[in-house]
């Protein structure tokens, strides 16, 4: 959005009452959309926006970053209008705080993954904008070419993979432990691998105790013997405990001090910008755990929700935005992945769009979204951090007194 537009917004909304739709003074009031994102995607998003074409009414967008959930707090003249939800996990627990997305837009709130979160007694309450594929690790092919080794087929061959790696004086893993999603969507996958029915029951449970599933205890064991192995995370521990999701992906690509990086699609922009070499860029998705398994599809994602009360302008910003092709701008930029779509990405983007979109893939829902407090910054967040300190670069046998202290800590969250 341009900065005179954004000047013209600002002025515009210290005229506006709460909950009005009609005019003050001349000005119409602006549709406010919050947001989480910063820097290269809240550009791209802009794009989208820029792309849509002349509207009736002004756009503002309202950046909340980690603070996106305020969204739903008390009413004011700044309350947004639109919230781009990145946790549709959100969504069961603020019905009260929601409008019903129009009849024609709720099919959208109905496909596979989406439909229990943003559906309930047959009332849709929100649809998918962007699509998150968080099963992806973002290699340099050079490096493994200089080893003689292929990307992993299983979590075994994995392990060798890092093996052979650390061997020949490199560092296997980027950690970005300094956001704790990160771990959560590591230890996800590992458990959504070896029991997708107990990470479905957990999912859907009215109250969740991770703590009490002996192949939740499994799946952190098996984490643990990756992150504990010497040598396997670049700059070790410590530096993993301070860097940020950009800083790992340049750690491999920019200053090339590691392999590889467990990274969404939405790393993609910030890989292109900060490789040294454009073409020593490949991704391989999360194997299996055990021969004949299926490979874990975690998908999270951002979703367009209506709070109450809403307007007209508003439901007509959210149709303009889940038009087949809105989104294209910020395609064209990268990082994006739309649901069923499966065209008009890059290579990279194109593998995990097809795996998405392929009937009888594994795939669930970020759990740590679905777990509510447990999944959280002062949940599985800051457990899975303690468990990173305990074991990280330590050898194999601290992991089995760090996964008990582990469970203990996480059934202490669970009350």
């Amino acid at each position: 959005m341009r900065s005179s537009r954004r000047a013209f917004l600002g002025a515009a909304a210290t005229l506006v009452v709460a909950g009005c739709s009609s005019d003050v003074l001349g000005l119409r009031r602006s549709v406010r959309i919050a947001v989480s994102w910063s820097g290269q995607e809240l550009r791209a998003f802009h794009k989208v926006l820029d792309g849509l074409g002349p509207l009736d009414y002004p756009v503002e967008v309202v950046p909340l970053g980690d603070d996106i959930s305020t969204a739903f707090g008390a009413r004011s003249t700044r309350r947004p209008d639109i919230v781009m939800l990145p946790q549709p996990g959100l969504v069961p627990r603020h019905l009260r705080d929601l409008e019903p997305m129009p009849d024609d837009l709720a099919p959208l709130g109905r496909a596979r993954l989406w439909k229990d979160l943003l559906v309930h007694q047959s009332t849709t309450y929100g649809v998918p904008f962007k699509t998150a594929h968080k099963s992806a690790v973002w290699y340099r092919p050079s490096v493994f070419a200089q080893v003689g080794v292929q990307p992993p087929r299983l979590w075994s061959e994995w392990l060798t993979l890092n093996q052979t790696l650390t061997q020949a004086g490199i560092a296997p893993l980027s950690l970005a432990a300094g956001d704790g999603w990160v771990l959560t969507d590591f230890l996800e996958n590992v458990l959504l691998g070896i029991a997708p029915a107990v990470y479905e029951n957990l999912a859907t449970a009215t109250d969740p105790r991770p703590s009490r599933q002996p192949q939740f205890a499994e799946a952190l064991r098996l984490v643990g013997t990756m992150w504990s192995a010497p040598d396997a995370l670049a700059g070790g521990m410590e530096r993993s405990l301070v860097q940020q999701f950009p800083d790992a992906l340049v750690e491999v690509f920019g200053h090339r001090r590691a392999a590889m990086v467990l990274a969404s699609d939405f790393a993609e922009p910030v890989v292109r910008s900060f490789a040294a070499d454009p073409s020593d860029i490949e991704l391989f998705t999360f194997p299996p755990m055990t021969p004949g398994a299926a490979a874990p599809v975690v998908v999270g994602g951002d979703v367009m929700v209506l709070p109450k009360p809403t307007t007209d302008d508003a439901r007509d910003l959210v149709r303009r935005l889940a038009a087949p092709n809105a989104a294209d701008p910020w395609i064209r930029e990268g990082g994006f992945l739309v649901d069923g779509r499966v065209a008009g990405y890059s290579s990279e983007l194109t593998r995990l769009a097809e795996q998405l979109a392929k009937p009888g893939e594994q795939l669930q829902f970020d759990l740590s979204d679905r777990l509510g407090r447990l999944g959280d910054i002062n949940g599985l967040w800051r457990v899975l951090t303690d468990f990173l300190i305990k074991v990280g670069g330590r050898g194999a046998a601290v992991v089995p007194e760090a996964v008990d202290a582990a469970v203990r800590e996480l059934r202490k969250v669970e009350g």
